[in-house]
């Protein structure tokens, strides 16, 4: 059970936008939080997003990679999904639900 609570404590929330205009700060935070130990993002907060929030997710998992860690995005939204479908870059989000 610990696991499980620490891997929950080890998340950061996404925010409830990721859009152009937040991607950049959004990014630095999330990194921040990658380099002090985070091991995944929780997107339910997540409500308005573009094609930006893709590029941010992929970041933080390259970034979390390069550091060999582990990274796991939870709760990402449908059409966030759909999005990294249509874009062909769905294989390379480790999503859980």
């Amino acid at each position: 059970m610990s696991e499980v609570l620490n891997a929950v404590a080890s998340r950061f929330e996404s925010g409830a936008t990721l859009t152009h205009e937040s991607a950049k700060a959004a990014f630095e935070a999330g990194l921040q939080r990658i380099a002090a130990g985070a091991t995944g993002v929780d997107c339910a907060p997540l409500a308005q997003f573009d094609s930006s929030a893709l590029a941010v997710l992929l970041a933080w998992e390259r970034a979390a990679q390069a550091r060999g860690a582990p990274f796991e995005i939870v709760n990402l939204p449908a059409g966030l999904a759909s999005l990294a479908q249509a874009y062909g870059v769905d294989t390379l989000i480790s999503t859980r639900h």
